[in-house]
């Protein structure tokens, strides 16, 4: 007698039912990387590189290793948050709408994008700082990097940090994976970085805060179930 075995099948014989019952674990683990990154790198370059145009940047002298810190940690925080993404798409299986899936994945991208964008911009001013120390503060250039890198981060940044906040919250009121109040929380942080970003300068921190919450949920969740 012959027997077929299905995709699903096969993954339960050879790699084992816990596969999804560790999925969530992973998504909340990379998101807790993520959000404590990106909180440590974010306070570390407020400390160091001048937000008002009116300042000169003379604390680069002070403060140029914290930043080079502050942006080499950028990186780590972004492979965490992809590896966030992969495993809440994972989770979400069949569940997955097309439509905020396809919302969830770009905006996710493109924040990303603009993350990177900025931490190399305020990379390459720490590079500059460190060939002309001396006529870097106060120049031109330095105001148009900084300029572009608070842009990048405080306008780009945030707003696709809104978009991918709602069609998470969204997904999640649809599917369930986690509480309601998580995707309600969600959608008024997203309200908020969509309008308050030029206003507000840390307004930033808003959506690793929440990307933290919601992982913490996910990770006590998981455990109290397994």
């Amino acid at each position: 007698m012959k027997t077929n075995f299905s995709t699903n099948d096969w993954r339960q014989r050879w790699i084992g039912p816990s596969t999804r019952q560790r999925a969530p674990r992973a998504a909340a683990i990379a998101g807790i990387v993520f959000s404590v990154l990106l909180i440590t790198s974010l306070l570390r370059l407020w400390h160091s590189v001048p937000v008002l145009a009116s300042e000169s940047g003379g604390r680069l002298r002070e403060k140029s290793g914290t930043v080079s810190v502050a942006v080499n940690l950028v990186p780590f925080a972004g492979i965490a948050f992809l590896w966030f993404i992969g495993v809440l798409r994972d989770r979400l299986g069949d569940r997955e709408d097309r439509f905020f899936t396809t919302v969830f994945l770009g905006s996710g991208l493109l924040f990303l994008t603009m993350l990177f964008s900025a931490a190399a911009f305020i990379g390459g001013i720490v590079a500059a700082y460190g060939i002309e120390s001396d006529r870097l503060p106060g120049s031109a250039t330095f105001t148009v990097a900084r300029a572009i890198a608070y842009q990048a981060m405080n306008v780009y940044a945030i707003r696709m940090a809104a978009v991918f906040t709602i069609a998470t919250c969204t997904l999640a009121l649809r599917t369930g994976f986690v509480s309601r109040w998580i995707a309600l929380t969600g959608y008024a942080a997203a309200f908020a970085l969509l309008f308050a970003g030029r206003h507000i300068d840390w307004i930033v921190l808003v959506f690793p805060i929440w990307t933290l919450v919601l992982s913490l949920y996910i990770l006590v969740d998981n455990f109290a179930v397994s």
